[in-house]
Order: structure tokens, then sequence, then C-alpha cells
């Protein structure tokens, strides 16, 4: 028996025809001598702009574009000199960086040194969540005003994608404004640095009135300028957290706003054929995913307080064999997904097709699997979800279907200031997430990150449901250090096979993100889904 359609085929918001229709009117009033503002739009306002607190998405997208990191990506995703301009393994554990020589920071400031041996100490610090952007490094050594050498307590292979992700603070600024160490935001607390940034970047942050506005203008000064990595116009970025799918393209349609990176997927076709729109779209390397309290011997939000149904595999499985992945992908995403038995997705090292395979969708084997865990009249559980979308229509979706299978599910969709910070604390006993490791592009990151126990040097950050496996930290111990790319990715292979037989979490997809604009728009397209305004133009 397949889940009914009726119910999931309603859970978006359709926009109007008349909405698009009216967009032809509307962009003859705008014009084209208009100043190089670009004013974007997306569902998300940023958490904090602290560049080592929060490690999220919705905070990167801001943070990236103010600080940068020592190594960036060039258009096809491979590392490339950025602010440091050269690099050598002295030996296994020790790599030395040449810097970039008169890189300003935006309030004049110029970088040194002494800035990354800040920078590396703030990251270490046990309120950071950017630890994993350095991995395997315990410190940071000034040779002399231009370079630094990092000490490693292990060989890292991919030191160099790992630091696409560890960005540059002024020490100066950051000690006169009371921000030497980072913001801890899973506490939710203050500080200058969370509400206020000094980076190297093509754009500094002048406002930020937390779900009305972020404002950034070009940072002139900018050494990227003159050494042509950028190919931006833009004078002022106005960024505007828009929460109804609707409103947003109301926005756009009306000439409010010029970008949209996240239109509702059943508006994608339509917004296609609109003559003064473009879509730029492509697979995000990100994978959505359902995770699991596998800690505590009680639902904390379940009926079940005698033990926890999620610590029996039979338990995992049957939620596996419950998900109906094909009506997720047709009728939530539109087609707009890649189904995924894995964690990491094709455009990550070590991926491997062989462990991307998923149990197949099985509503009588579901209800069997847990008639022999001893829940034959299923249970109760609160699944907790971001109110992000696609997020929060995917968490609907998948209560119907579990429903059926007999698990009682109650969504609670969570705005998504408060959910980061719900989870992050381990409150929670059944979630709804995304994954992305994009910046790092690395299977070690998702490994240490995501599956790894939770340690106290970055590994398990993300491991909400606190899994504990030691055969998979021994494996990740050994991918941390392994130099052999045939063994490293044997053993990547085997961590990645060994959760798939686990399932402390469960993979749905791999996103493919649209982009819609107007036509006088130029933006680069990246696997990360965050447009780069460095790289963006208004013609």
């Amino acid at each position: 028996m397949r889940v009914s359609l009726r119910w999931i085929a309603n859970i978006r918001t359709a926009t109007t025809p008349c909405l698009l229709a009216g967009f032809v009117a509307a962009s003859l009033l705008a014009s084209p001598a208009q100043a190089k503002t670009l004013r974007y739009a997306s569902q998300d306002d940023p958490q904090t702009v602290d560049p080592h607190s929060a490690n999220l998405l919705v905070t990167s997208r801001v943070v990236s574009q103010i600080y940068e990191p020592l190594v960036w990506r060039d258009d096809k995703w491979k590392p490339i000199p950025w602010l440091a301009t050269s690099w050598q393994a002295v030996n296994d554990k020790t790599w030395r960086f040449k810097l970039r020589d008169g890189v300003k920071f935006h309030d004049g400031a110029t970088l040194s040194a002494d800035d990354v041996v800040f920078s590396t100490e703030r990251a270490l610090s046990p309120t950071s969540q950017m630890r994993t952007a350095i991995q395997g490094i315990v410190a940071a050594k000034k040779i002399d005003a231009l370079t630094v050498e990092f000490q490693l307590a292990e060989p890292n292979p991919a030191l160099l994608s790992h630091l696409t992700n560890f960005r540059i603070m002024n020490k100066a600024w950051a000690e006169k404004n009371n921000a030497a160490r980072p913001q801890d935001y899973k506490a939710k607390e203050d500080t200058f640095s969370a509400r206020n940034a000094n980076g190297t970047g093509a754009f500094k942050l002048v406002e930020w009135s937390p779900d009305v506005r972020v404002r950034m203008v070009r940072h002139d000064d900018w050494w990227g300028f003159p050494a042509k990595m950028g190919t931006t116009n833009l004078t002022e970025v106005v960024m505007l957290p828009i929460k109804s799918p609707a409103t947003r393209l109301a926005a756009l349609v009306s000439g409010e706003v010029d970008i949209v990176i996240d239109p509702p997927t059943q508006d994608v076709q339509r917004l296609k054929r609109a003559p003064h729109l473009k879509v730029l779209e492509g697979n995000e390397i990100r994978v959505q995913y359902l995770a699991f309290d596998m800690h505590r011997d009680e639902l904390v939000y379940g009926s079940e307080k005698q033990k926890n149904p999620f610590k029996d595999i039979r338990v995992r499985q049957a939620v596996y064999h419950a998900v109906d992945i094909d009506i997720i992908k047709n009728k939530v995403m539109r087609g707009m997904a890649r189904p995924t038995g894995t964690m990491v997705t094709p455009e990550v090292i070590g991926y491997d097709a062989s462990v991307d395979k998923r149990l197949p969708y099985d509503l009588a084997k579901a209800k069997k699997l847990l008639a022999e865990a001893g829940y034959p009249k299923g249970f109760d559980v609160t699944l907790d979800c971001g109110n992000n979308q696609p997020a929060a229509d995917i968490c609907q979706a998948v209560a119907v279907m579990l429903n059926q299978a007999g698990i009682r599910v109650k969504p609670n969709i969570v705005v998504q200031s408060a959910f980061f910070p719900k989870i992050e604390k381990y409150d929670t006993s059944f979630y709804l997430l995304s994954w992305g490791g994009g910046v790092t592009a690395d299977s070690a990151y998702t490994l240490n990150l995501l599956l790894h126990s939770v340690g106290q040097k970055g590994e398990g950050d993300f491991n909400m449901g606190r899994w504990v496996n030691k055969d998979v930290d021994a494996l990740i111990k050994l991918i941390r250090s392994e130099s052999d790319v045939k063994k490293r990715d044997a053993n990547i292979r085997e961590a990645l096979a060994l959760t798939a037989r686990e399932l402390p979490v469960i993979p749905l997809h791999q996103q493919r993100i649209p982009w819609v604009m107007k036509k006088n728009v130029d933006a680069w397209f990246s696997p990360v889904n965050t447009v780069y305004f460095y790289k963006t133009r208004l013609n």
C-alpha cells in the first residue's frame, strides 16, 4: 500500500500564476542605470557573524563574504592560494605558509602572521565549532611577519581542503573588543564579534538587523581587486530574510529583489519560462537525513520511558523501510533531489558508489521489524525539524509515512534560530537535519564531525544523537592521517559501510538547488549553495 498523496501534494503553498505574469509589467519600471546594489533574498537569517562560532550554512553565507581563508577554491572546486600565496610540508607534522603581502582588514590594519596565530588559537577554543577546519593542528608559530608554521599532532593529508573553511580574524580588533574567544553559540551568548565583523574579504559588514537585513559594502582595498581574483562590479549587497516562499517571489517579480536562492520547488519550471528571469541550478554537496537519540535509555520526547526504541537496530531499520523516498523526491522535492544511501555525495573525496545504496521502501517489513523489536502497536515520538524549506515539508511527509508503519510521529517545527541550539544541546529524541561537507569536500570532515563519538577536539560536534562505535572511531583516526590514497579510500568505504549497517542516521537525498534571478544578474553557482558576491555582477 502506497502513502496517500493528497496531503503531501498540498503541503506547499503554490505561487499564483498571475504573480509571475505580472513580472513583465513590473520589470518595465526598473531602470538599467540603477546603482550597483544587489538585493538578495532567502528564507534564512545568519545566526551570528563570528567566524569561529557556529558551523552553519546560514552563517557561512554571510561570514564567507567578510572573512577569508588561507586557501580557497577555483571554479572546479580545487584548492588554490588565497591569503596564503604558497606552502610546503616541512615534514609530516609541520606545514609552513607564506602570507600575501599588503592585505588590508576592513579597519585598515595589515594582515600579518600574528593574526593567523591568533585565529588558530581562537579556532581551537572550546566554544569554537570550527576546530575541524584546522584538523590535526595543535599550534601555530610565527616565523616572520608573513610566515606561519603549523604544528600537527598527526599528519593530515587533507589539510589544504580543511583550511578552506578556516577564516582569519584581526588580533588587535578582537582583543580591543573583548572578542578573543569565539561566541558560545550553543548557550546563545551575545558578544561583540557575534554582531560586528572585521575581515579582509571583498565586502565589509555595515549593518545587521536580525530578521530585517544584512547590508555589506564593497571593500575597495580588497587585495583581490588588483589581483583580478574577483569579477564583481557591486558596490553594495543587501541580504533580506523573507520567510514566506510566495513573498520572496513577489519581491522578485515587483523588482524589490534581484535574486532568490530558495524558490519553491513547485515553481521552478514556471520560473524558467518567465522571459525576464533566469534560473541557475546544480547539485549541492549536502545530504538531508534523519537521526536518533542513541544515548539515553528513554525517549525524552516520546511514549517509551522504560527503554529507548531507537537503540534497537530493528526499529531504525523499520524507520528506513517506512520512508517512501520516491514520494519525497517526486511530490515534495518536485524531482529536484537524488536519493542517497550514504552521507557523502559524489563530489566529495572518498565517495564510493558501492555504499550508496538505499534500503527499499517496504511498509510490511517495517511493521514486521517493529513487532519483532517489541512494538507491535508502535510508539509515539516527536520529530524535531527546522522551519526552513524544504525541511519543514519533508518533516511532515516523513511523519505521515511513519504513522502508517505504527510509529506515531508528532512533527515539531522549530524556528531556525532556536532549532540549532536545541539539538546541539542534545535536547531531542528524533530529528531531521541536512549535512554539507562541501567546503572541505573530503569524507574525513563528514565522518569526524557527524559520525565520530563526541570528543573534545572537534570530534562528533554534529553527532547530536551521541552514537558511539569504537570501530568507526578507529577507522576515522586512520583516515585522518593516512597519506596512501588507496588505503585511505578503503578505510573511508569501510567506515561508511559500517555506518550504513548500524544506521545511526538515515540518509534521504542530495538536493538539486535552483537560484532564480533577473536576467541582468551574473552569478557563479557554487556547490555549497552560496552566492559569492566577489564573483557576482549586475549588468
